[in-house]
């Protein structure tokens, strides 16, 4: 259970990371972002192929199925619409609705397994899932105070909305997965991410390829393929691509392996805390007062929750 919860720590940290590349990159189109990030994955992702053959060969048909769907909504679709909204609305609206995510998903995830041994009766679920959603009231109350107020109502409106797409899309994305590694121990967590890598790949490169050719009928103003800045472009998707995606993928696999879904939901927390981490280091500022009450609030009720797991586990 440890070293599970590790792995979450260790997700969130590398996942974090991509909240702060759409400001570091705001004259970039967020499906450009999305595109770069997946193709930089796909590459990353040929290298550990060269050692870990035998297991990827051994994969069935179905198992390349379950990867491209994963890929498609919880890597392409999740991250232009998550790009998108932040360049929309700004960074706190969206990461107010996608912080919902640890309440959304440990729900939704606790609904999905019915009688499964796994399932854990609400009233020992709802106490954290409470305290965690006031943790995210108060992250977020503090949050919103910088929104920078240069957008439109419109913008701000269609970036909420964009943004509850990427909701839905990383409720479902962990877990599937997580769904599936349970059906499947013998696949290792770093064949299924290089596996995710792989098929995402060729739909990353069609995709960016698509938008290039719409970019050139509309007469957009994205200087395709690589943008105003080339390198700092390339070299912030690698970054992202080997941290975020296949390291962050591997580390959540190997979470997913060894928690109860519903545990690992709730751990989506630290994605949400390394984002404002981040933020704030970009900004230079200390966070406020209702922020470190918020980030107390949300470790306060994933300690909760796994001590509500590992009640269950040794009367089980």
């Amino acid at each position: 259970m440890l070293v599970g919860i590790l792995c979450a720590l260790g997700a969130g940290l590398m996942w974090g990371l991509v909240f702060i590349a759409p400001l570091l990159l705001s004259d970039y189109p967020g499906i450009a972002l999305s595109f770069g990030r997946y193709i930089a994955f796909g590459l990353i992702a040929i290298v550990p192929v060269l050692w870990d053959r035998r297991r990827i060969t051994k994969l069935r048909k179905h198992d390349w199925l379950v990867a491209a769907k994963l890929s498609l909504v919880g890597n392409l679709l999740y991250y232009a619409a998550l790009a998108s909204a932040i360049q929309l609305a700004d960074a706190p609206l969206p990461a107010m609705i996608i912080g919902t995510l640890p309440v959304v998903i440990a729900s939704a995830a606790n609904l999905s397994l019915g009688e499964h041994p796994e399932a854990i009766c609400w009233s020992r679920l709802l106490p954290s899932l409470c305290v965690i959603a006031l943790g995210l009231f108060f992250v977020n109350l503090g949050e919103l105070t910088h929104l920078d107020g240069h957008r439109s109502r419109g913008d701000y409106a269609l970036g909420a909305i964009i943004a509850l797409i990427a909701l839905a899309a990383w409720t479902w994305y962990p877990i599937t997965n997580a769904r599936h590694l349970k059906e499947n121990p013998q696949i290792a967590s770093s064949t299924w991410a290089t596996a995710q890598g792989l098929v995402t790949l060729p739909m990353a490169l069609a995709g960016y390829l698509l938008y290039g050719i719409c970019n050139a009928i509309t007469q957009a103003n994205f200087a395709f393929p690589l943008g105003t800045r080339p390198m700092y472009f390339v070299g912030l998707m690698l970054v992202i691509g080997l941290c975020a995606s296949w390291l962050g993928t591997l580390l959540w696999n190997r979470a997913s392996q060894y928690l109860p879904t519903t545990l690992t939901g709730q751990l989506i927390v630290f994605e949400t805390l390394a984002a404002l981490l981040y933020a704030f280091i970009v900004r230079g500022t200390a966070p406020e007062a209702t922020v470190l009450i918020g980030a107390g609030l949300l470790f306060s009720g994933v300690l909760l929750g796994m001590r509500v797991f590992a009640q269950v586990r040794q009367t089980t």
